[in-house]
């Protein structure tokens, strides 16, 4: 069945809804979702479903394992396989272990700009612990993300307490769009931060995809 992706406000409030008949079902982050449907339509992955938690529980990581755990309780009579699309996303190992104690598998990786890159490729960056990163979502998504929770909006002066550590930027790209490009830069200028876009398409996240389809067909 395709997917209608509502807009990237309501997949941060919301995430999306599952349906379909599928064979296989994939739990996401709302941050994942219009790589997930690109995906499955580029590679016709029909027997896949998806359903998306709110890309927001990434501002409260502490409540991604009981998130996960509820959707799996309440679709695993419906799916012969459920996937986990979240890395660790900052729970400290806690969803791995509620992954293992389910039964089902997520993804590897200690977040999305990991395995967006690769995890073996961003393992080897040993000199940009003074990086900030932004994906194609997150970059959609700035001010929801970084500069109105972390109060920019209202008291500009806290940026460099904040980010005084970081060196620089760095987008990494799942699209190659223009106009994402141009905000990205925009963002980086407003931190305060040098600029570098890497084009990494969508890294492990294909790759993790294409073997839960092929043992899922």
């Amino acid at each position: 069945m395709a997917v209608t992706l509502p807009d990237d406000a309501t997949l941060t409030e919301r995430g999306l809804q599952g349906a379909g008949s599928g064979k296989v079902l994939l739990i996401a982050c709302g941050a994942l979702a219009h790589e997930v449907v690109a995906l499955k339509r580029l590679n016709g992955w029909t027997h896949l479903d998806l359903q998306c938690l709110p890309a927001k529980l990434h501002l409260y990581p502490d409540q991604i394992t009981a998130e996960v755990a509820r959707t799996v309780a309440e679709k695993r009579g419906d799916y012969g396989q459920i996937f986990i699309l979240y890395a660790d996303c900052g729970t400290g190992g806690l969803l791995q272990d509620k992954c293992r104690e389910l039964g089902v598998e997520m993804l590897a990786g200690p977040h999305c700009y990991s395995f967006f890159e690769g995890n073996a490729a961003f393992a080897a960056h040993e000199d940009e612990i003074s990086a900030f990163y932004l994906t194609d979502f997150l970059c959609r998504q700035f001010d929801a993300f970084v500069w109105r929770p972390m109060g920019f909006d209202r008291h500009p002066e806290l940026i460099p307490m904040m980010f005084g550590n970081y060196t620089k930027l760095v987008y990494q790209a799942q699209t190659d769009d223009p106009a994402l490009d141009a905000k990205a830069q925009d963002c980086a200028a407003r931190l305060g931060l040098a600029y570098e876009r890497r084009f990494t398409g969508y890294g492990d996240l294909a790759r993790e995809m294409a073997r839960v389809a092929t043992r899922g067909a």
